[in-house]
């Protein structure tokens, strides 16, 4: 353990306020010098998970905020648990989005990638790194995530790249890698290949362009329809259902179409593809650009090596394999070829009419313009066959993915996945491990030398492209151990992980794949367990976006309000299946939070308690003593369950509740004025077991209260969990609790009504039965001090206007004569409710009306269930102000 510095000695004693900006820089520094986040437990159980690496070129936004505050709330828990807790932490090298950094730092300097070799330009990208890349980690600091930085990973590292390398080329000789000619996504800003997740469809507006194909025999057309008239240079057939009557005759005789412009001579084929019901029935074929088009010509017999292609890797027209296109069209853009083929086509007649549409546009999310099908060769991995296995694990409980729901969306996807593009034409990241002969062999090893001893004497050039950024990242929870190193410690101890914590969102990026490499390769499952949490959205529900300038930024939150105060938001506003919804006076409210316990804090300090030498509770004689124990004890047991289940919403509110109604507000209140020696090491030991359990949360100030509190063998943040060694007392629960009842009633009522909180009365409860009688005996100092009754009487109340206030089983009556005009309050209460109930009708026609529910925005409506709501429960509640009065 590390030593107190003496500005965190105790009798320093608490500040008056309390200041998170002044204490989460001080004890952030001193865990991570002092070796906090990882202590030597060499023989403790292991506990371990792994952060999603972020990209090495990010910083720290609103859901990396929910994401790690999650981890770190489980990391904690279970350290103080005694376990040899693990936080794998990195970055992740981010292919594409590092080198965009990099070439837009070139570009503003009026120079280029192109202008360097391979070599220089990723030195460039290293240098990048050393000198900008460790921005989110700092921030990560910030939040309080108590990360293994000692073991920081980097998935360029030397010993990373090794275990790529040796995964790709176990998958290849097993036959799970290969290199084929297919249709890839292709963004021609990045010129690279890009997954089918990395894609973001906006609806555009466009148009539906209807075009006559003549027949080749004369005898006339064939009508099409299509979003993307220039692909038509690459057409290669014409498909109509073969149930369509309409084109039966021209199947029959093999009748072909010869395409305008290009003059090419292709087939009408029978395919399903064709929906009779849509336009002619007709659809022209492009499989070299088009998905669908590639299946129906493969189906139709065309090789993908023979399959058109009419753009080079800038989505600018080049000439098809068949020399057909004319020259004017060589060269020019996509788009501006699509408005030349139209005016050609309307020239000649052959187009019939253009329909507006909004068209689904698929966009790459990193270039930002419209993504290309385009032909070409790149390495594939057999996803379908690695799945089966991760499949399996969720079936048979291996892998619990929690909430339980997404299970469904996991099986869909898994079951029906595609060979995953691995390749990308990129500079920065894995270069494949694959070289090429002259005449086109391929040879996959692990070296250079490996390789040249497969090829012999050929000469070899090694692959250009590098490896997909998912890749490398599905390698986590084992490469981070020290795999393939047979002699790695960490491996046989922290793998598989217990646990990871991931946004729904990169399920099947990062997730699912993490599942078919980690069994693959170990042979085991990652993790045990999959908590997907959802997204933190704007307070109206909508998704943030720069755009809509409605993003939150975390440390903009963190600098207002402290990092405990974001944390216990995130944590509190956490519930399995449900997004998060930005509410910044919570935030506030949380950080109100932290200040009530510093306070109470204050308070104990000022009276002599302090810290507790004691795991299990003390000994205890008094009710209200008893009862506190027995609130830990029940609280300890909330926290664990809710942690067991991952309702991270459960185990804040739990700690919450107790702190902020149990300890400060009644506990606190009810020793006031009897701090005996019982109820000193009682109060010191629960204030101690509040800083244990709500550490997790919001470790900052826990730990600074912790290290002023008394002198401590060690810090918090490896301090023991609760074990109390104590019992809940029902019979001191009872007491206390009917002790809270009355005094809560009471001022309640006295608020109902308009009556001083000071005020004293005096109460009557005829037939007390036994146990109400003796705990108003035990308790008379505490109802004259906090009820602020002179006295309880044992008899009927005077004839006249009264209260009735219950507590347990009693129901006290408290004459009203002489404190309040009763006439006149009845007459107020009257008028509000009425007011009251006026308003909660409108709103409930409101509602009931489908015209607004239907037409109004969703916000208009939330705010008029909620004024509905607020007004129903004050008619409510003045209606009770109204009884009370008789």
């Amino acid at each position: 353990m590390t030593e107190q510095t003496a500005d965190t000695a105790p009798e320093a004693g608490l500040d008056k306020t309390f200041d998170p900006a002044r204490i989460e820089a001080k004890w952030y520094a001193h865990w991570e010098e002092g070796g906090l986040f990882r202590p030597e437990r060499p023989d403790a159980a292991p506990f371990t998970i792994v952060n999603p690496p972020p990209n090495v070129t990010g910083s720290l936004h609103i859901g990396h905020a929910l994401d790690n505050t999650l981890q770190d709330v489980v990391i904690r828990y279970e350290r103080l648990r005694g376990k040899d807790a693990l936080w794998v932490v990195g970055t992740d090298h981010a292919g594409i989005a590092t080198q965009m950094v990099v070439e837009r730092q070139l570009e503003a300097s009026q120079d280029k990638r192109t202008n360097y070799s391979r070599e220089a330009f990723i030195e460039k990208v290293w240098d990048w790194k050393a000198e900008s890349g460790g921005t989110i980690t700092g921030q990560l600091r910030r939040l309080g995530c108590s990360m293994d930085w000692s073991r920081e990973q980097f998935t360029m590292d030397p010993h990373f790249t090794r275990a790529v390398v040796k995964v790709f080329v176990d998958l290849h000789r097993q036959g799970l890698i290969y290199r084929d000619k297919r249709l890839v996504n292709w963004d021609p800003k990045l010129k690279t290949a890009i997954s089918d997740l990395e894609v973001e469809t906006r609806e555009t507006n466009g148009s539906f362009w209807h075009f006559k194909y003549p027949l080749s025999d004369g005898s006339g057309h064939i009508m099409v329809a299509t979003t993307r008239p220039e692909t038509m240079l690459a057409d290669m057939a014409v498909a109509v259902n073969p149930a369509d009557e309409r084109y039966k005759p021209l199947l029959e005789r093999g009748a072909t179409v010869t395409l305008p412009i290009t003059g090419r001579e292709i087939p009408i084929v029978a395919d399903e593809h064709a929906d009779p019901e849509l336009g002619s029935g007709a659809v022209k074929i492009t499989p070299g650009h088009d998905f669908n088009d590639f299946e129906v010509g493969k189906r139709a017999g065309f090789k993908a090596a023979d399959m058109l292609n009419m753009l080079d890797a800038e989505a600018k027209v080049q000439q098809t394999a068949d020399g057909l296109i004319p020259h004017e069209f060589i060269g020019m853009d996509r788009f501006d070829a699509r408005k030349r083929v139209v005016e050609i086509l309307d020239e000649d007649g052959l187009l019939d009419k253009v329909e507006d549409r909004v068209i689904a546009t698929p966009y790459g999310d990193r270039g930002g313009v419209v993504i290309e099908p385009w032909l070409t060769d790149q390495w594939y991995v057999d996803a379908a066959t690695l799945a089966k296995p991760a499949i399996e694990a969720v079936r048979t409980g291996q892998i619990e993915i929690v909430p339980k729901t997404w299970e469904k969306t996991y099986f869909n996807w898994m079951e029906n996945i595609q060979p995953w593009c691995v390749s990308r034409q990129l500079w920065w990241g894995h270069r494949i491990p694959a070289w090429f002969s002259e005449d086109g062999e391929i040879f996959v090893a692990e070296t250079e030398e490996e390789a040249q001893a497969q090829a012999g004497n050929k000469k070899l050039a090694r692959d250009e492209d590098v490896l997909d950024t998912w890749f490398s990242s599905a390698l986590w929870p084992f490469a981070t151990l020290g795999w393939p190193d047979a002699d790695a410690p960490l491996v046989a101890k922290h793998y598989p992980n217990d646990l990871l914590v991931s946004g729904f969102d990169i399920l099947f990026f990062w997730d699912a794949r993490m599942a078919m490499q980690g069994i693959h390769f170990m042979k085991e499952v990652p993790w045990k367990r999959l908590y997907l949490h959802g997204l933190v959205r704007a307070a109206d529900g909508q998704k943030m976006s720069k755009s809509k300038g409605n993003v939150v930024d975390p440390l903009g939150l963190i600098d207002q309000y402290g990092a405990d105060a974001l944390r216990f938001f995130m944590t509190a506003m956490e519930s399995q299946g449900r997004d998060v919804k930005m509410d910044e006076k919570r935030v506030e409210g949380y950080r109100n939070f932290a200040t009530k316990l510093w306070n109470a804090a204050r308070f104990c300090q000022s009276n002599g308690i302090g810290a507790s030498t004691s795991l299990a509770a003390p000994v205890a004689t008094s009710a209200v003593n008893r009862w506190i124990i027995g609130e830990v004890v029940e609280t300890v047991a909330a926290l664990d369950k809710a942690m067991a289940d991952l309702r991270f919403d459960a185990a804040a509110n739990a700690i919450y509740h107790f702190v902020w109604n149990q300890f400060c507000d009644w506990y606190i209140e009810l020793i006031k004025g009897q701090f005996d020696e019982e109820t000193k090491a009682v109060a010191g030991w629960v204030l101690d077991q509040i800083l244990v359990m709500l550490h997790p949360f919001m470790p900052f100030v826990t730990e600074e209260l912790w290290s002023k509190m008394g002198t401590r063998e060690n810090e918090l943040i490896v301090a023991r969990w609760p074990e109390p060694g104590a019992k809940v007392d029902p019979a001191a629960k009872l007491e206390v609790e009917w002790l809270i009842a009355l005094v809560g009633n009471l001022r309640g009522a006295k608020s109902e009504l308009g009556i001083s909180p000071g005020a004293r009365l005096t109460a009557y409860l005829p037939e007390p039965s036994e146990a109400t009688r003796a705990i108003i005996g035990r308790n008379a100092t505490a109802v004259d001090r906090l009820a602020r009754l002179d006295a309880i009487r044992f008899e009927p109340a005077p004839e006249g206007a009264a209260m009735q206030v219950g507590a347990g089983d009693a129901m006290l009556a408290i004459p009203l004569g002489g404190v309040i005009d009763i006439a006149a309050e009845k007459a107020r209460l009257e008028k509000a409710r009425g007011a009251s109930i006026k308003e909660r009708d409108s709103l409930a026609k409101r509602l009931d009306n489908p015209a607004f529910v239907e037409k109004a925005k969703p916000e208009a409506i939330e705010k008029a269930r909620a004024d509905h709501a607020a007004h129903a429960a004050e008619a409510e509640r003045l209606g009770a102000a109204l009884a009370r009065l008789g």
